[in-house]
């Protein structure tokens, strides 16, 4: 089946990765920024099909010469490495899987917490690492990374004039999940703050359609967050509990294959909160701990 191009704007098509589910909606979208000389940003998963599909796309006065990841869960970044093995176009990003990881999330990490997402690639290693506000450019565009870390810690967004690249920070079809120790709320909020200062007209995300009312969804997002906060102190205040009841307590109306992602959305907002001085758990920092208010 051939994968469908969708022109965007001048210089901007995108192509969608066959890789629907829950957690990637209709599947992953692919950007091709360029007229001859082309940005490929997050070719996808290890999936040859849509690696074909993005050779195919160019033209024959078109090549890749540069590979832009804007985070290493699975469904972004793996195809990266065939990408640049038949094009020879380096990879660009933020940093490796463990780059821009708090120091609270890093100590989870250590302690042994992993999962709860949408899957890191562990080997991912671009050749290049971008700094915050580090410009690419080229005789047709240029494109400024945006630290973003909160879904991941190496997430960049990457803006294009009035256009903003946002990964999987900014969706219009869900909330973006935070899943310690890769997701830290405390660091998606500060980035939601960091994105609404800056005049973007337009948001292209790695999951759906454009956004095109990039500030109400960012309005949105924030008062999502402090909405279920609420909640988890509102429960807590009635007893103690650990991610996994909260989570049962408050996501009654989601499908429940997908209450453990909900429990690390929960967990994520615990941690916040113990930052926040507002909550506390007993023993260690844990994903199985029990949490409860401080009075």
């Amino acid at each position: 089946m051939t994968t469908p191009i969708i022109q965007l704007a001048p210089d901007l098509r995108m192509l969608r990765c066959n890789n629907p589910s829950p957690m990637t909606y209709t599947g992953t979208n692919t950007y091709l920024l360029g007229h001859r000389n082309i940005a490929v940003i997050d070719p996808g998963p290890d999936n040859p099909d849509h690696l074909g599909a993005i050779l195919d796309a160019l033209t024959q006065d078109q090549q890749i010469t540069h590979i832009i990841i804007t985070h290493s869960h699975l469904d972004h970044s793996p195809n990266a490495a065939p990408l640049s093995d038949r094009t020879g176009a380096p990879i660009y990003a933020f940093g490796d899987s463990h780059t821009g990881r708090s120091t609270i999330m890093t100590q989870l990490a250590d302690s042994g917490l992993a999962g709860g997402g949408e899957g890191v690639d562990a080997s991912f290693a671009p050749d290049h690492c971008l700094a915050d506000q580090d410009q690419i450019q080229t005789p047709e565009w240029t494109l400024t990374a945006l630290h973003t870390p909160g879904h991941f810690g190496n997430h960049i967004c990457l803006e294009w004039g009035r256009h903003l690249f946002c990964g999987d920070h900014v969706m219009g079809w869900a909330s973006s999940l935070v899943s310690p120790p890769d997701g830290d709320l405390t660091d998606f909020m500060a980035s939601c703050a960091k994105l609404r200062a800056r005049p973007h007209r337009i948001y292209h995300p790695g999951h759906g359609d454009p956004i095109m009312n990039p500030v109400e969804r960012l309005d949105w997002l924030t008062t999502h967050r402090l909405n279920r906060e609420a909640q988890i102190l509102a429960s807590l205040e009635t007893e103690p509990a650990a991610a996994r009841d909260l989570a049962a307590r408050i996501y009654t109306d989601v499908d429940p294959m997908l209450l453990p992602a909900a429990a690390r959305n929960v967990f994520a907002h615990l941690i916040d909160l113990k930052q926040k001085n507002q909550v506390d758990q007993t023993g260690p920092l844990a994903f199985d701990s029990v949490f409860h208010c401080i009075s």
